[in-house]
Order: structure tokens, then C-alpha cells, then sequence
């Protein structure tokens, strides 16, 4: 295959992509991290959008005359082709995503479940990707699956970040927050985890369900607070009571625990780097821990890209500009019967991105999510161009109305600059590349 020029910038773009989630391949990076089967039986538990190629990985590496059994979830539609010949000893069930629902809850009941009567001799594998939040649901005691639902909705709309969400999530579930791992003692549990999460922090992958917890039940009063994010009484009065609280480091349940991080956004990144590179590029990576309102992340890109493009900035074009982490988006409320704005964080920071460069020559983009999906749409993400905006303006597209509905989808849709790669089976959360030439 041909690789990409500068002539074709929206297939280089696409070709960095494609490099990054390639590195984050759960076959390219499990072996290595693979414990020697225990004298006892092996359980394989899990959650995440990568789960099924996770689960599928380690069928392909595990000793065929070692016993392997057990249980992951991952998202609709996420899960891929078994590969040819490749025997099922891993069962894998499907459940919604970013908003849980009956089969989440159903299959966190079955993997908690599954972990009855283990030995000091077993071993349970845990495989924890981005996503296992709202995949592995299990309400703890006065909550609901309807209350757990509705206070999602609330936290993805709130513009609080991955790190503020997941506290809340781990304080009112019955299996995250290292609670799994408790329940598996006194087996050996050995994690490998995807993280798709700013600063690999363990414990906030998929709300750590094998991982002790330091935040505490006031935190995630403080949160709730800060956000403005109803709760039932019952459960508040437990926050307050510090009943919910999860295991803390130390805890002699998660004294056999292991983790191991088997792909970053910071390798993803320097994938695409190197790829960037093998066609002549200069490539710089900011970052893979940028946070923040996502149209806002998208203006500080733009202010880089427009100096490096008038040749202002330390970085010298032609030249890409890398940068990953997890964006949020604060939803508007809508005039009553107005339906909200279709997009994501990749989509949002592009109208953002677009804003700010204002037509800028010599400058493209592509943003987008690694898993595969925008948010809830069935979009990656979009790209920008130099004629983005007056290609929008032929249309009668005004940005600052898509930006005021958080309407990407429908803004970059018309323009024909939606990137769809479908389910990637892997997520190392957001990717943004800049091309400066």
C-alpha cells in the first residue's frame, strides 16, 4: 500500500490514526504481560470497550492444555470476529455504553458471581479497559438501575472529568472501587489494563475494580455537590455515614494483586509520531493528559497551529502536532421540545478548533476517539480543513449555532469531514493531529 503524502493531508491524518490504535491492539500487547497458569484453575474476568478483543488475545496465547474459563463485557456491537480456528473458552456478553442498562447490571452479577469458592491456588485475569464504568454496573444497597442510569446522564452532561465521575461511580457501586478484587481472595489477581484515562492512573480505569482506592465517600459527596447531581436520600445519608466507602491501600484483601498497563496514550501517540516521521514529517506531542471544556481545548490547538503555520512557534512546519487525554463537553440545556445537539468530544473539539484558526491556510486536523466512537454517534470523529468554514457558509452551516446545541455531527456531516472507522475493539481514549505544512 501507497503511503500518504502531503499532497493528500486527510489520508495522512487518517494513516496517524490508524497507527495509533494499532499500537493499542490488545494481540500486540498481551503476551508479555501474561502470568504462567497457577496450579489451580485459571477465572478470566473483565469490562471495557477492548474486552472482546482482550478476551480473544488471551485465548490465542494461553496454553491450550491450561484450564481457562470465565466471563467479560464489553460494548454493543464491540466485540470482534473470532478468528479463524480460535477456540471459545472465554464467555463474552455485550451491555450499553456510556449510560448502563439490564444486561450491564446482569453481566456484573454473573462475573461477582463467578468469583465464589476461589483458592490461594487460582488465578483470576482480569481485563480492564476504558468503558468498564457503565459496562460493569452494579448499584450498591438503596440504588436503583434507574437511579445509577440517571445519575450518568447527569455526570456526562456536567463537564466533570473522568477522574471526578469515577469517584462518584466507584462510592455507589457494589464491584468497583477494588471491590472485585476483594472478592476474589485469596486467589491471585493479575490486571491488564488498557488505560484511557489522563496520568494512567489505575484506580481510575473503568473506576479500578481491582484496585484500592484512595478517594472517600466525601469526596464523592463533594462532587455530587459541585455538580449539582441528585442522588436518592437513602444513598446521600450512606455518603454522609460513610457507609459506601471502598477498599483503601493497605487492605489485606488486595495483598495478591498485581497491574500491569499493557497499551497508553502515550505510546499510541508515539506510534503515530513515528509514522509521521517515516513520511518526512516532523512530528510534537504535547501531551496525552490534556483535560478540559473541549471547544476550549480545541481554540489553545488552533493559537499553536496558527504560529507554527506563520512560523511564530519553536515548532518548525512542515510538521504534526500530537495530542491525546479526555476532553469533556458540557452540554446546554435546550429550549423546551428542542432535541440536544448530536456530537462528542472529538466533534466538539474540531467546531472549537475551526472557530479559532478561521480559515487558516496550511492547516488540518482530524480528531477522534480510538474506540471508534464519538460519544454516543457512530462517528470517530471529524476533520477540519483550510475551507472548513467557507465550505460551512455555502451551506447556510453557522458554527456558533452548532457550537450552542454541542450539534458536531450535524455540522461536520453536511461537510462530508465525519471519520468513521467503526468499533476499533481497543481505546486509548482521544487522538488529535495537526497537520502544519
Amino acid at each position: 500500500m501507497t503511503p500518504p503524502s502531503l499532497n493528500d493531508p486527510r489520508a495522512l491524518l487518517r494513516h496517524l490514526y490508524d497507527a495509533a490504535v494499532k499500537r493499542a491492539l490488545p494481540l500486540h500487547n498481551t503476551a508479555a504481560h501474561l502470568p504462567a497458569p497457577p496450579k489451580g484453575r485459571t477465572l478470566v474476568l473483565g469490562a471495557g470497550k477492548a474486552g472482546g478483543a482482550m478476551a480473544h488475545a488471551v485465548e490465542a496465547l494461553w496454553p491450550a492444555d491450561a484450564p481457562l474459563s470465565g466471563m467479560v463485557v464489553t460494548r454493543y456491537c464491540h466485540t470482534p470476529p473470532r478468528p479463524e480456528g480460535l477456540a471459545q473458552r472465554i464467555e463474552v456478553v455485550e451491555a450499553a455504553h456510556p449510560v448502563p442498562d439490564a444486561a450491564g447490571l446482569q453481566a456484573a452479577q454473573r462475573i461477582l458471581a463467578l468469583t465464589q469458592g476461589l483458592t490461594e491456588d487460582d488465578l483470576v485475569l482480569c481485563l480492564i479497559s476504558g468503558g468498564g464504568s457503565a459496562l460493569l454496573t452494579l448499584p450498591c444497597e438503596g440504588l436503583t438501575l434507574q437511579d445509577k442510569q440517571c445519575i450518568n446522564r447527569q455526570l456526562l452532561d456536567s463537564g466533570a472529568h473522568i477522574g471526578e465521575m469515577n469517584t462518584v461511580r466507584k462510592h455507589l457501586s457494589a464491584i468497583k472501587g477494588g471491590r472485585l478484587a476483594a472478592a476474589c481472595a485469596p486467589a491471585r489477581v493479575v490486571t491488564l489494563t488498557i488505560s484511557d484515562v489522563p496520568g494512567d492512573d489505575v484506580s481510575v480505569i473503568a473506576s479500578g475494580p481491582t484496585v484500592a482506592d484512595a478517594s472517600t465517600c466525601a469526596d464523592a459527596l463533594e462532587i455530587l455537590r459541585r455538580y449539582g447531581i441528585d442522588v436518592p436520600a437513602v444513598v446521600k445519608q450512606q455518603l454522609e455515614a460513610g457507609a459506601l466507602e471502598t477498599p483503601k491501600p493497605g487492605d489485606f484483601r488486595l495483598e495478591r494483586c498485581t497491574t500491569h498497563l499493557i497499551a497508553t496514550p502515550q505510546q499510541s501517540l508515539e506510534a503515530a509520531a513515528e509514522a509521521a516521521r517515516a513520511l518526512g514529517l516532523r512530528a510534537y506531542i504535547l501531551s496525552d493528559e490534556i483535560e478540559g471544556e473541549s471547544r476550549e481545548v480545541g481554540k489553545v490547538h488552533a493559537a499553536l497551529a496558527r504560529s507554527t503555520a506563520l512560523g511564530r512557534s519553536s515548532f518548525q512546519a512542515p510538521c504534526v502536532i500530537l495530542s491525546g487525554g479526555e476532553t469533556t463537553v458540557t452540554v446546554r440545556p435546550r429550549p423546551e421540545g428542542q432535541p440536544k445537539g448530536r456530537g462528542g468530544r472529538a466533534g466538539e473539539f474540531c467546531m472549537g478548533l475551526a472557530q479559532a484558526l478561521g480559515g487558516q491556510p496550511s492547516v488540518w486536523a482530524l480528531a477522534a476517539d480510538t474506540d471508534g466512537i464519538d460519544g454516543v454517534e457512530d462517528n470517530a470523529g471529524a476533520l477540519v480543513t483550510p475551507d472548513t468554514l467557507a465550505r460551512a457558509a455555502d451551506r447556510g452551516l453557522k458554527l456558533a449555532d452548532h457550537l450552542a446545541r454541542n450539534d458536531a455531527y450535524g455540522y461536520f456531516e453536511p461537510l462530508g469531514d465525519l471519520v468513521f472507522t467503526g468499533p476499533t475493539h481497543t481505546n486509548v481514549n482521544d487522538f488529535r493531529a495537526i497537520l502544519v505544512r
